[in-house]
């Protein structure tokens, strides 16, 4: 990118449009080559980004909220008075958006004009209380506690839990402000979803992957665990802090993440924690990702550790 395309894309927060690059001198041929060498990537019919600064190692994820960032800004210039809302506002919260669809930026509209839906955009009318809009880096979004609620009415409940479990633990809301939410919108569809959303989030919750592990024990009618619970010996020393205690004598675990990549060092400290906690007298059962994908398994795994079944047998 020559200096007057990144000064120009630099002074629109990281994109520039095909005219843009037209007038710092590029060819509608030379555009074309940069996109399909992966150079310049596409956001719209009309805007593209330069994505060579950003980590090589970027997770696809992460990439797409930054790719949906640059998007909403951009979308935001073409439409006038709008408002960030839905999950495009929880992107902008820094809230976890898993199962939300980021292919199209929402906004809402408050004064004069029509909803609007489109492939890569959509956007809302609905009434608007003055304190739910706030001013975030230059742009009017939807309060964190209104985000939550409007995405997890257009999305489901397990999505309304992540969020809520994650604004909470970020202290960005209280459960009150979004129990008022809730009241004041209570005639929207989706309402109930974002209601029981609410009512069940914990701030304990630590990450996306145990917010909707407690949804999968609740579906399955397991106990309500306790979270981030301290657990010591017999003598009162310190053994651990566990993501969740079940029925008082399971310990769950959720490794969400590569959480040994430091080496052997790691796995045998681990290890050793996991031998004293059983030494308490406490069973140990072990989650990850691809456990959430088979709830009714993963349930009756649970079921049995619970009621302390060697694995796949049945018997104590």
């Amino acid at each position: 990118m020559n200096r007057r395309l990144a000064v120009i894309a630099a002074e629109r927060g990281g994109w520039f449009t095909r005219p843009d690059a037209l007038a710092a001198g590029y060819s509608d041929s030379e555009l074309r080559q940069r996109v399909r060498s992966g150079q310049w990537v596409r956001m719209s019919l009309n805007a593209y980004v330069d994505p060579r600064a950003w980590p090589v190692d970027e997770p696809p994820w992460d990439r797409a909220i930054r790719l949906h960032g640059l998007s909403i800004r951009m979308t935001r210039t073409r439409l006038g008075a709008v408002v960030v809302s839905h999950q495009s506002a929880a992107v902008l919260h820094g809230l976890p958006v898993w199962g939300t669809d980021l292919t199209k930026t929402h906004f809402t509209r408050i004064g004069n004009g029509q909803s609007r839906t489109g492939r890569e955009l959509q956007v809302h009318r609905s009434a608007v209380d003055g304190d739910e809009i706030i001013e975030l880096d230059g742009l009017q979004v939807m309060s964190c506690e209104r985000a939550i609620v409007e995405t997890a009415c257009s999305s489901s409940y397990e999505v309304g839990v992540v969020l809520a479990d994650a604004a909470l633990r970020a202290k960005l809301t209280t459960r009150e402000r979004l129990a008022d939410v809730v009241r004041r919108h209570q005639h929207w569809r989706g309402i109930p979803a974002a209601r029981r959303a609410v009512e069940f989030a914990d701030g304990l919750s630590d990450s996306v992957g145990e917010s909707r592990l407690r949804v999968l024990m609740a579906n399955h009618g397991l106990p309500r665990p306790r979270l981030q619970v301290e657990i010591h010996d017999a003598d009162g020393l310190f053994v651990g802090r566990v993501d969740f205690l079940l029925g008082g004598t399971l310990v769950v675990e959720f490794d969400g993440a590569l959480k040994y990549a430091d080496g052997v060092s790691v796995v045998l400290a681990e290890k050793r924690r996991e031998d004293r906690l059983r030494e308490c007298g406490y069973g140990v059962l072990r989650l990850m990702w691809p456990d959430l994908e088979q709830p009714y398994k993963t349930a009756a795994r649970l079921w049995r550790a619970l009621r302390g079944e060697a694995p796949g047998t049945g018997k104590r």
